[in-house]
């Protein structure tokens, strides 16, 4: 399949992608998964932070605990619509994590970048936000253990690898979503029962909102890394012939 800007669908790579989903679901609840599902906890967190920061608001700390729940503290200033934009990063957070990581690696090619700027980013929140030994102990072992696949792994195995992580932060992204949209234990507690406090929009229908956009999203970045790019970038163009 080839799209009109001449860029071909990668067979492989789909093929990969839906195994590395196939087995996330399979394996959910086993603990070899735990420390990747650590790593999207912390995704969620960070998307609050940002949020908060952006707003203008204070991050106290962040936190991990083993049980794959979190929290970030911040002071925020007065505002319905600054709520709003922090209690949806993080659901939206671990979302735009996911289509970044499948954009940088498969559409600008940045896989080595793409670990290495993880590899900061963990050792960045551990430092500044972490306040207990185990949120600290996890942000800078994995920033670490990135950090040297950045540095040491083959090119094929970087991309596998982002592709995995990719694959997973999307798969636990829409998991999340979907506890929040159907599970009424989970939901009277999550972000979005927060954030119906303060808006008297119904939890439910936040949970939707962040679902469609998550999916969109998501489905997006796997559409457009799926597809090769074309080796020249005038490949696909035909320059029409004029007579003089």
């Amino acid at each position: 399949m080839q799209t009109a800007s001449g860029a071909k669908l990668n067979a492989g790579r789909v093929a990969l992608l839906l195994l590395f989903l196939g087995a996330g679901w399979y394996f959910w609840d086993t603990a070899a998964l735990l420390p990747v599902k650590l790593l999207v906890v912390m995704m969620h967190e960070s998307g609050h932070a940002l949020a908060t920061l952006l707003v203008g608001g204070s991050v106290e700390h962040i936190t991990l605990r083993i049980d794959e729940s979190g929290a970030c503290l911040s002071s925020l200033p007065p505002g319905v619509f600054r709520k709003i934009i922090v209690f949806s990063g993080g659901y939206l957070g671990s979302a735009v994590a996911g289509a970044g990581l499948l954009l940088a690696t498969f559409r600008f090619r940045l896989r080595r970048w793409v670990l290495g700027a993880a590899c900061v980013w963990l050792g960045t929140m551990g430092v500044i936000y972490a306040r207990d030994p185990f949120t600290l102990a996890f942000c800078l072992g994995t920033a670490t253990v990135l950090g040297l696949a950045a540095k040491f792994l083959p090119e094929g195995a970087v991309d596998v690898l982002n592709l995995f992580l990719a694959a997973f932060t999307a798969l636990y992204a829409l998991f999340d979503l979907r506890d929040d949209l159907w599970n009424s234990s989970i939901r009277s507690i999550s972000d979005a029962a927060l954030l119906a406090q303060h808006t008297w929009v119904p939890a439910i229908a936040w949970a939707v909102l962040w679902t469609l956009l998550g999916v969109l999203l998501l489905g997006w970045a796997a559409y457009v890394s799926m597809h090769a790019r074309p080796t020249s970038r005038f490949s696909s163009l035909s320059m029409p012939s004029r007579r003089f």
